[in-house]
Order: structure tokens, then sequence, then C-alpha cells
């Protein structure tokens, strides 16, 4: 390993590099710095970091390697453009990248050109941080399978709850309010919870995209970032309102990783 792409979040250290003429990834969380940077030291003591990330400063005082600063956005849309045509093998010259870590930011990409549209504090850090008050539990996984095993609508209020027993205006399985059944719905479960929780990280996820999408003219939308690695409940979310909003959604196999590897590429 010659060089490898390092995007160091506010919650997880991402990691990308090339073995073999294979790309590999791995995940360090934040605490676990130390030993990744032991990892470092004894297995690749020569290699190039291509750093980038909010905690990538940090890192440049612990490890020992040559190190250069990657621009964290631009990252984030290479390695995008990098798995769009390594893992769909097509163009796209027009769409909206989502990338919901820590928190979420939105760019538009062109085939030449990018900018930053929009963001939100909503992401990955709020899923840990609101399931760990839900659960008591902190481990990411746990608290994607607790969402998996529960139904969001015994917890939110759904439009069809405000209107019934008539027919509602609306669509009626749209939220009309997030945990709005949580106080009074005692058949509600911890897993309903978590469930209603990717399901509003999910909804304003979505309302940023599509408001952005529509003001670009651009239909697909490709969700890479951390908080979606082995996260099917918010990527089933994330795809459920094509039949109310017009756009196409792009998963990428290792978009959990899009900062690293761009980081890598730079």
């Amino acid at each position: 390993m010659k060089r490898i792409g390092i995007d160091a979040g506010g919650t997880l250290i991402k990691i990308a590099y090339e073995e073999r003429g294979r790309l590999h990834v791995k995940t360090y969380p934040n605490q676990e710095m130390e030993k990744l940077v032991h990892w470092l030291n004894n297995v690749t003591p020569d290699a190039e970091l291509h750093m980038t990330g909010g905690k990538s400063r940090h890192m440049t005082t612990i490890a020992k390697h040559k190190q250069l600063q990657a621009d964290e956005f631009q990252a984030i849309v290479e390695g995008t453009r990098y798995l769009l045509d390594m893992e769909s093998h097509r163009q796209i010259d027009n769409y909206i990248v989502v990338s919901i870590g820590t928190g979420t930011s939105i760019f538009h990409v062109t085939q030449t050109n990018f900018e930053r549209v929009t963001g939100s504090g909503i992401g990955g850090g709020t899923l840990i941080g609101l399931g760990s008050l839900i659960t008591g539990k902190k481990e990411f996984k746990e608290l994607v399978k607790a969402a998996a095993n529960g139904k969001h609508e015994n917890s939110d209020l759904l439009v069809k709850d405000i209107y019934a027993p008539e027919v509602p205006p609306l669509f009626g399985d749209l939220t009309a309010a997030n945990f709005g059944k949580a106080h009074d719905h005692e058949l509600a479960t911890t897993n309903d919870h978590m469930a209603a929780l990717i399901q509003l990280i999910a909804e304003s996820t979505i309302l940023l995209a599509t408001q952005a999408a529509a003001m670009k003219n651009a239909q697909k939308i490709v969700f890479v970032g951390s908080t979606l690695n082995g996260n099917k409940p918010l990527k089933d979310a994330l795809s459920s309102f094509q039949n109310i909003m017009p756009y196409e959604p792009v998963f990428l196999e290792k978009g959990p990783y899009a900062g690293a590897i761009g980081a890598l590429i730079s």
C-alpha cells in the first residue's frame, strides 16, 4: 500500500486503500483512533496518507506518515463519481449527492462541476444520540436492528390517523407528526420508536434532497455516507417516496466510504 485514503468524520474514521489491484475499505470508531494509528505504523509505515474530514487535523498530530490534506466536499464528490463508474458503469451528467454522515450534506453535481446546495444536522449523529436515549444502547448495529424490527406507524401520527374515519385529503400514510403517538400509544415498543427515528431522518433528508433536485432539474439522487452502512431500514425509507415525488434513488455498495475513496484518488 503506497497510499491510504482516510475520512476522519465526527463519529467514524473510514479507510480506503488498494492492494493487488483491488479496492479495500474498513472503519474505525473515533474512540479507536489510537488503534488505527497503531495499525498504520506497524502494517503500512511507508504509506502516504491522503486525509479529509473534520477529525483529520487531529490525526496528523499522532500519525508519523507523510500526509496530504484533501478538501472534504471535493473528496465526497470525487469518490461518488468514481463509485458510479466502478459499480454502476454509467455516466450521469446531472445529479444530487446526499452524504449522510454524522450530519448531512447535499451537493449538486454535473460532469465538470459541483456545489454544496444545503445540508442539515440530522444524520448518523441523530440516530446514535436519540437512539441511545430511546433504547439505552449505543452500538450502531443494535440501533439499526431495533429499527428493522419496529413499525414507525405505531409511534408516528399519520395523516390517516387525524382524519379517521373520514377519507384524508392527502396520502394517508404520510407522517403528520413524527413521534406524534409516542406519548399515548401503549402498544408502541422501543423498536417502533427506533423505526420512527429512522423515518424522521429519511423524511427530513428526502425533503431537502428533492427540493435541491427540483431546483437543479435533476432526478437522480445518489446516497452515500457512513450512516447507510448496513442500514436497510434507512435505505428502504429513503426509497419509499417515489410514488409521490419524482426522483430515482441510487445506492452504491461502497458509498459509505465515498469520502475516503475520494481522498485516496485525489
